[in-house]
């Protein structure tokens, strides 16, 4: 069996929500039946929703008994399949992109399910080291389980520095769409699914950071109407003050919104925005840059940048393209 290929269906599945999980890590989990077919391939989505496990298991039983009518809140859920399961997923294999959280927090706790569901064989890319949720692994190996440690361990790893670095200090990337041929110009250069993605981003975020030529010149909300969602508070960065701002830019007009000149040291989670003169002045500053990339070409110039980026993930949203690359410092 091919380890590594249900291990990167896991991690793959835990990109697509990279980031929108915040302040939770961004986790993808994989069950297979006892005779190696795919049952689920799930991701923990938002913070307060099922981690990415209990995802996979309520699938997984949705697909072998259709008739199972399953509770939506993550506590009632998994009491509920503690309760019901009827044996169904005995002798299963899991592959996990995280080790199983061990504690109760806002959900459950992921190792007592996969023990209670009688799981054979657990395959984890890379442990846990928070003090509070670490020890899954070592508490499913005392039920018995066949432990599997450190199965692609770099992907997993990449996947997990977002939440290692916001946990610690903070995490900045830059938002940045081009059309086919790198050009950033144009009133609309992405698609409606890859701005409403980038509206479900900033929803999440403690800081939007634009500069003041983006908001004279374009005359922006900067809000996240397509996700329906809160709109993100502002980091303005600008040679001029407010005060010479217009006021009549509909940003400025967003209800409970904030609005700074400089980031506050208690934002964790950034992004920036802007075009390439935005992204050269702080590119020493970025831990990651999220690149949409439409199927049109336009006829303004294209984006001029010395950088060195590393693929981390790339995604298709409607005929777009969108990748996550770590910025390669030299």
């Amino acid at each position: 069996m091919n380890h590594e290929f249900y291990m990167n269906l896991a991690i793959d599945e835990a990109w697509k929500y990279q980031l929108l999980t915040y302040p939770n890590p961004a986790v993808g989990c994989v069950i297979l039946d006892k005779n190696g077919k795919i049952l689920s391939i799930e991701a923990h989505k938002e913070a307060g929703k099922a981690h990415a496990e209990l995802e996979a298991v309520s699938k997984a039983l949705k697909v072998l008994n259709p008739n199972l009518d399953l509770p939506q809140n993550p506590n009632d859920l998994h009491e509920f399949i503690c309760k019901n399961h009827q044996g169904l997923l005995k002798g299963s294999i899991v592959y996990v992109s995280l080790e199983p959280c061990n504690h109760q927090g806002k959900t459950p706790p992921c190792a007592k399910l996969f023990s209670t569901l009688g799981f054979s064989e657990v395959f984890i890319a890379t442990k846990d080291e928070h003090k509070l949720a670490s020890g899954g692994a070592e508490f499913l190996k005392n039920q018995g389980i066949k432990i599997h440690m450190g199965i692609c361990e770099q992907r997993a790893k990449e996947l997990l520095k977002p939440f290692l670095k916001w946990q610690k200090s903070s995490f900045k990337f830059f938002k940045l769409a081009l059309s086919l041929n790198g050009s950033a110009y144009g009133k609309i250069v992405s698609s409606k699914a890859s701005r409403t993605y980038a509206h479900a981003l900033r929803s999440k975020l403690d800081l939007l950071v634009v500069g003041g030529e983006t908001i004279r010149h374009d005359r922006p909300i900067l809000d996240a109407r397509l996700a329906q969602d809160k709109a993100p508070n502002l980091c303005i960065l600008s040679h001029q003050n407010l005060e010479s701002f217009d006021l009549k830019i509909p940003l400025f007009s967003v209800p409970e919104r904030e609005i700074f000149t400089s980031i506050p040291s208690e934002a964790k989670f950034i992004m920036y925005e802007g075009g390439e003169n935005f992204l050269k002045a702080f590119k020493d500053e970025l831990d990651m840059l999220l690149i949409f990339s439409s199927s049109n070409l336009n006829t303004f110039e294209n984006v001029k940048l010395d950088m060195k980026l590393k693929p981390l993930y790339k995604g298709f949203l409607e005929n777009d393209t969108y990748g996550f690359y770590e910025i390669v410092k030299s």
